[in-house]
């Protein structure tokens, strides 16, 4: 048996699943964390499985996230559906509760955070919220693990007796004529393609284009639509959705007046009001979002990050003496000894040292998500992204690129406008995600040690910096015309949850040790290979006439204008469009170097300017295949996906031509 799992963004959702199902999905305490639908099987429950819908607002289909939900409920008809609320702001949550009444499927209204609401000295009356909505009401805290089996035990009872909600009209006036009016007249429509009538009625009053597609109805209906409609616009003197939407707050009102004892303002909401003051500050908080994000880059790559990783280098290189020793005495033939000592040892363990500084990053990262901060930032940076055509709401996408561009750009789903989601994803290059720290980190502490920071620091400024330049050039000649009006909750700050913060930290961990070991090992075998092989696949000795070496002398003449004439250089930058990391596996397979004699390696292989050069384009040049395979999709064309690679491609290489060009007469 399949049940839906649906709500507004920020109601707990992804929290509850992840209690009735024992998975472990991303939470986070700001909107837009599910953007694709998530399953699980309920525990202590036989053959049920939970789906978790995207957070949604209403049925109407202007987003993608809204699309997925929509089709979900309306055409893979479910069991039965949890319908989670928000208890605190029961008013508003509400709104999507009775647009799922009308889809007349046996559901489950799921009170949330009530544990909030009492400590706050409000109350609900669940049983006569329940008798006024005609369907089970069940109070529960999903953080605090409270009232979870009484809420397993009714949805499962529901969904095998296929208890139908006992009230689907709330409509009164001119709106209650409307929609009966509508309903008369597509109810053969209706039954026929298995849409509820109810919901048809009230979406085709909306002009809801899908609906209005997927009905089949003839010019004649469609016109009798549109005059039902207008009567009713002139009755009421308003826009029919405004008016659908007067129509169900009325009746929320209403019940919630003879069910709701409303909450005081809660000690959270007043400590997030006075943190607001200075964090959303319209002065101090671009300042303050730069001091977080540097304090945060100073102390992984200062502080704590770098003596731990350090300490994992040093294991690691004592590990391949005692691998190596053992090989020597085993006498194993000299290729494979080499393979595995100069190839797998030196790129993976140069990639798997920075394990400690990702760690570090993405814990401070994890922290501010789920304290709240995020929701924060994005609200402050709307001013400054209407400015390129886009709405605060790509924030969250754009400042996920800073961990990985491929949830990213799946997260661009969230956005309502396919001219904001298209646009933001041609931005999304410019986020530089966390696959290129270690070549960050080596290269900075390499070559200016004493401003490592303000070296990271700069290059993701620099990133920022170009992203705006060209959202404005994108906003002048391509996506012409303004974003969508930009509406997202701020939730209360809160103490970041331990376990919510591990779990990230761990994902991180876990995803960036399977690629350790699954494609940067590929990747360090196969440079291995061409590197210690000719043409006519001859061992060599000096790795300067092998393949690899023909390769990168190919492209060295387009890369000498911006310091990196040495065929080793860019051959590193090639094997990084299999993942970033892996250039610097590369790196030490071509310098013959481990770990603790890669610093050393590298400044004798290039220039403090080129170094700096290196960093720019790998900053800004083509992203990884998984990277290019996500853009393929989501923006549903070759072309599209082409002129993003050659764009960022062109624009790394002039930028890093400057950058060289000016550093030679600085440093």
């Amino acid at each position: 048996m399949i049940i839906a799992l649906a709500g507004n963004q920020n109601s707990g959702k992804t929290t509850l699943f992840n209690q009735l199902t024992g998975a472990n999905q991303r939470v986070g305490n700001f909107p837009g964390v599910t953007v694709e639908k998530k399953t699980g099987d309920i525990l202590g429950q036989k053959d049920m499985q939970l789906v978790d819908l995207p957070g949604i607002y209403s049925l109407s289909p202007y987003s993608n996230e809204e699309i997925v939900t929509r089709d979900f409920l309306l055409y893979s008809k479910p069991q039965a559906i949890i319908n989670l609320v928000d208890a605190t702001n029961i008013e508003r949550n509400l709104y999507l509760t009775l647009q799922l009444i009308e889809l007349q499927l046996p559901m489950v209204l799921a009170l949330n955070m009530m544990d909030e609401v009492q400590a706050n000295k409000g109350s609900i009356n669940t049983g006569e919220l329940a008798a006024l909505l005609g369907i089970p009401v069940v109070p529960i805290s999903a953080a605090k693990k409270q009232g979870l089996t009484d809420l397993a035990d009714t949805v499962t009872t529901v969904a095998k007796t296929k208890q139908l909600p006992t009230r689907y009209d709330f409509c009164s006036g001119p709106a209650h004529r409307a929609i009966h009016a509508m309903a008369h007249l597509v109810e053969d429509h209706a039954q026929a393609r298995s849409i509820p009538i109810r919901f048809a009625a009230t979406k085709l009053i909306e002009n809801d284009e899908p609906l209005i597609q997927s009905l089949g109805l003839s010019d004649n209906e469609i016109q009798t639509i549109e005059h039902i409609a207008t009567e009713m616009e002139k009755e009421l003197d308003t826009d029919r959705e405004a008016a659908l939407a007067d129509m169900r707050y009325q009746f929320i009102e209403d019940i919630c007046s003879k069910t709701v004892v409303k909450p005081e303002e809660s000690r959270e909401y007043r400590r997030s009001v006075r943190f607001d003051g200075v964090l959303t500050h319209k002065i101090w908080a671009i300042p303050v979002f730069l001091g977080i994000m540097f304090a945060s880059f100073w102390l992984t790559f200062g502080v704590i990050g770098e003596p731990l990783g350090e300490g994992l280098a040093w294991l690691i290189e004592l590990l391949g003496y005692v691998v190596d020793g053992w090989l020597y005495s085993f006498g194993l033939n000299p290729i494979i000894h080499a393979l595995i000592i100069d190839g797998a040892f030196a790129g993976v363990g140069a990639v798997l040292s920075f394990l400690p500084l990702i760690l570090t990053l993405f814990f401070f990262l994890s922290v501010m998500e789920d304290s709240g901060y995020m929701a924060r930032v994005a609200f402050v940076l709307d001013k400054l992204l209407r400015k390129i055509g886009l709405s605060g709401r790509s924030s969250v996408p754009l400042l996920m690129g800073f961990g990985c561009t491929v949830p990213a750009v799946m997260a661009t789903r969230t956005l309502s406008s396919e001219r904001d989601r298209k646009m933001t994803i041609l931005l999304t290059p410019f986020m530089s995600c966390g696959a290129k720290i270690p070549i960050y980190a080596i290269f900075a502490a390499a070559f200016f040690p004493r401003s490592a920071a303000f070296v990271m620091m700069g290059l993701y400024l620099l990133g920022i910096l170009l992203a705006i330049v060209t959202g404005l050039a994108l906003r002048k000649f391509v996506f012409k015309g303004d974003s969508v009006p930009f509406v997202m909750e701020l939730p209360n700050y809160r103490f970041p949850s331990p376990k919510t913060v591990l779990l990230n930290m761990w994902n991180k961990a876990k995803g960036f040790i399977k690629r350790a070991f699954t494609l940067i090992f590929a990747a360090t075998v196969i440079i291995w290979f061409l590197q210690s092989f000719d043409t006519r696949l001859f061992f060599v000795e000096d790795s300067t006439y092998s393949m690899l070496a023909d390769v990168g002398r190919g492209l060295s003449f387009l890369l000498r204008p911006i310091g990196m004439a040495d065929w080793r250089m860019s051959s590193a930058l090639v094997v990084g469009l299999t993942a970033k990391e892996a250039s610097l596996s590369a790196l030490a397979v071509l310098t013959g170097s481990g770990m603790a004699e890669l610093s050393g390696a590298l400044y004798g292989l290039f220039s403090p300017a080129a170094a700096l050069s290196f960093m720019v384009f790998t900053l800004l040049y083509t992203p990884c295949v998984a990277a290019v395979a996500i853009f393929r999709r989501e923006y549903g064309n070759f072309k599209g996906t082409l002129y993003i690679l050659l764009h960022v491609t062109a624009v790394a290489w002039v930028v890093s031509f400057v950058v060289y060009q000016l550093a030679r007469l600085i440093i």
